[in-house]
């Protein structure tokens, strides 16, 4: 637990998962709850391969996004900051679409909007290794 969770600033990983569990069922944020958090670190330029197997979809699709700018959380009206404690993994990111086999969501820089929780339980692809196509 990082020090910022255990003095409160920032929800712990079970008050996060309680969260978005809370949600209606079928729902992203709901499906997102019982997934663990795989990247921890900040998303921006990674290349990240979203989580949209079943049973989030009819179908499994392959979607992989680079994040490029972040936005937060918007607050309700008259409240200035975010109660303690902030959310974790709380935001949304514009991102490219780099791959895609779902019909919607087109490769070659599409832009789509991602929440963040929902980049932080991706799947990081590294291409360090991976031989150039001539």
């Amino acid at each position: 637990m990082s020090f910022l969770s255990c003095i409160g600033f920032i929800e712990t990983t079970e008050q996060e998962q309680a969260r978005l569990a809370s949600a209606p069922e079928g729902s992203t944020n709901h499906y997102l709850s019982t997934l663990p958090v795989t990247i921890e670190t900040w998303p921006k330029g990674l290349l990240v391969e979203l989580p949209w197997q079943q049973p989030r979809t009819d179908q499994s699709y392959r979607v992989v996004v680079v994040p490029i700018e972040f936005r937060k959380d918007h607050l309700p009206e008259g409240v200035e900051e975010e109660p303690l404690p902030r959310k974790r993994h709380s935001g949304s990111w514009t991102c490219a679409v780099v791959y895609s086999n779902h019909p919607s969501y087109p490769a070659g820089g599409y832009r789509i909007v991602v929440p963040a929780a929902e980049l932080a339980r991706g799947r990081r692809i590294d291409l360090a290794g991976v031989p150039a196509q001539a």
